[in-house]
């Protein structure tokens, strides 16, 4: 399969006046249509600095990102960041406004968006009134609005709760291959990579470069739940996190 985006010995350098120091070193990965790919590795090695490039809000300093011109980007943070004084609606819109692409078609787009996934009767409601697993679905549902072709998740469900935590990151992949997205997350959370990849790469401490690639061989049918019921589960947990633990 032809993959959407190839990152291609990608490089960052961050300078002060008296230093310079290397962060990310020749960072390479072809990404598939409708691939699941998390990017685990020590704190500090260069993971959400990857995902800043290939946002578009930092620069590399070297390598390329290359993809057709009509391929986009959705950024997902740690946090929801949804405006309180906007109802649920008005939050999922607010890409579109600021995009200037906010008319009927999209508007009506974002609508479905919100029955499909358990979300309709709460449009004229406010954040407040809404569980931190469902605000995270809003979080999600104002991403997609714009209609991306690859989302960016940067420690999507860092600020949740354990069980809200399982329970929303289920949904957001349930979403995402729904909707037949391809998706690069960040994560610390091993858990979580296993459960929702179908690859995941492994960075070395700093500057990082990628230390392992593991394609999973889960049966696609399995629940997050019964995948750690598995032998594989533990022998993926084990391997990676060797991996990480070693930093080198």
């Amino acid at each position: 399969m032809k993959p959407i985006l190839k990152i291609k010995d990608l490089k960052k350098i961050y300078h002060t006046k008296k230093s310079e120091t290397l962060a990310v070193s020749d960072f390479s990965y072809d990404l598939k249509k409708n691939e699941f790919v998390s990017i685990v590795g020590p704190s500090g090695c260069g993971k959400s600095t990857i995902l800043s490039i290939l946002a578009g809000s930092l620069d590399a300093s070297g390598g390329s990102i290359i993809k057709e011109e009509s391929i986009t980007f959705g950024y997902m943070l740690q946090e929801d960041c949804l405006f309180e004084f906007r109802t649920i609606l008005d939050n999922c819109l607010l890409g579109l406004e600021i995009n200037h692409a906010l008319n009927e078609e999209n508007k009506n787009y974002v609508i479905s968006l919100l029955e499909k996934y358990g979300l309709k009767d709460f449009m004229h409601s406010y954040p407040k009134n809404l569980s931190g697993g469902m605000q995270q679905r809003v979080a999600l549902i104002r991403t997609l609005a714009l209609k991306p072709d690859i989302l960016l998740l940067d420690e999507p469900f860092s600020a949740l709760d354990y069980v809200t935590r399982l329970n929303v990151s289920k949904d957001v992949l349930q979403i995402l291959r729904m909707e037949g997205k391809s998706a690069i997350m960040v994560t610390h959370n091993l858990e979580e990579a296993l459960t929702m990849s179908d690859t995941i790469i492994v960075l070395s401490g700093r500057p990082s470069h990628i230390k392992n690639i593991y394609v999973l061989d889960f049966d696609k049918n399995l629940s997050a739940m019964e995948k750690k019921k598995t032998d594989l589960f533990l022998q993926y947990y084990n391997l990676i996190w060797k991996d990480i633990d070693g930093h080198v």
